[in-house]
């Protein structure tokens, strides 16, 4: 059975090199757009239930910063990439087609 595509935004609502929290279907998102690829993770820091999208974007390192607690996460695995998060938090499969943003929910 093939998960169905949930809008999410329009791409021009993204501000560029910044994350935006999105709520769609009981998943809450850290949507990050860089250039012109989306990336969507989880906006839950496996560390600490704080939200990622109120941190800072490293487009260099394609990272996400939880800003209480300094851990980052990657935005291609979801992996953190320093302490002292040490689970990854979800990644959201990305389509982006028309101007319209949309994710395939796990």
């Amino acid at each position: 059975m093939t998960a169905t595509p949930i809008e999410v935004c329009r791409m021009d609502e993204l501000v560029p090199e910044s994350a935006a929290r999105f709520d769609i279907d009981g998943h809450r998102l850290a949507v990050v757009r860089l250039g012109d690829d989306v990336y969507v993770i989880g906006d839950r820091c496996s560390h600490a239930d704080f939200s990622l999208s109120e941190g800072e974007v490293d487009s260099g390192d394609r990272t996400l910063e939880c800003w209480k607690h300094g851990s980052a996460f990657s935005l291609e695995t979801g992996e953190p990439t320093c302490m002292p998060a040490i689970k990854p938090v979800p990644v959201y499969e990305v389509q982006v087609a028309d101007g319209i943003v949309t994710v395939v929910a796990p």
